[in-house]
């Protein structure tokens, strides 16, 4: 089935999947039905057979999934037997964060320099990674390509670093500037709205305390 017909839900939930999946073979689970995997996740388990079967039958009726196969499957479908060399704009606290991160580059994801515009940043070596003028960033993406692109500036000059990307070679931006960037088609952009996953969180705090009023006003004793 092509990539471009499975829902955006359907792909938010790969990685947690992988995530998942990978702390189960840690532990030694070999095998695991989607009933199980479902109650690990907050999924029933037709959510589960249904994401995984838009990839491929690979459960088998009265047995499961195996724990490796499903979880090499899915690294697959996320592209993760690749390399990725990565370029961060902005060599603040979000992109030092990403550049440290030993998760990233234990999956393939190698940054290869950032770049910024502040004197006391710019030739200083920050967690193992050179930070370059940001009038460098496209020659520097001439000499050494980099296939994702991330965009950790503010947001007056987070689109015009995202065009010097895209003119250097970038195909993939992580944005974490608070604006969804435009790009061409054959560009793909995540927007990460901080603030935005912050408010949910909130929305969510919220509605438990009101349940917790409504429920302590009918029941007076409690």
């Amino acid at each position: 089935m092509a990539a471009h017909r499975i829902s955006d839900a359907v792909i938010r939930r790969l990685p947690g999947y992988y995530r998942y999946l990978r702390e189960l073979e840690k532990i030694g689970i070999t095998r695991i039905s989607s009933q199980e995997l479902g109650a690990r996740m907050g999924l029933t388990a037709s959510q589960i057979r249904q994401d995984i079967n838009c990839f491929g039958t690979l459960g088998q009726q009265g047995y499961g999934y195996n724990v490796t196969e499903l979880r090499s499957h899915i690294a697959g479908i996320l592209g993760l037997g690749h390399k990725y060399k990565m370029v961060i704009a902005g060599a603040g606290n979000i992109g030092q964060a990403v550049a440290w991160y030993p998760g990233f580059s234990q999956r393939g994801f190698d940054p290869l320099a950032m770049f910024d515009v502040k004197p006391d940043l710019i030739g200083r070596v920050i967690r193992g990674v050179p930070v370059h003028n940001i009038t460098e960033l496209r020659p520097f993406l001439q000499e050494h390509p980099a296939e994702i692109g991330v965009v950790a500036t503010p947001a007056r000059v987070a689109q015009q670093v995202a065009q010097q990307m895209i003119e250097g070679g970038v195909r993939a931006i992580w944005n974490f500037a608070p604006l969804d960037l435009k790009v061409p088609p054959n560009v793909v952009a995540n927007n990460v709205h901080l603030t935005d996953s912050l408010l949910v969180l909130t929305y969510r705090l919220h509605q438990m305390e009101q349940n917790e009023e409504a429920a302590d006003a009918n029941n007076p004793e409690r």
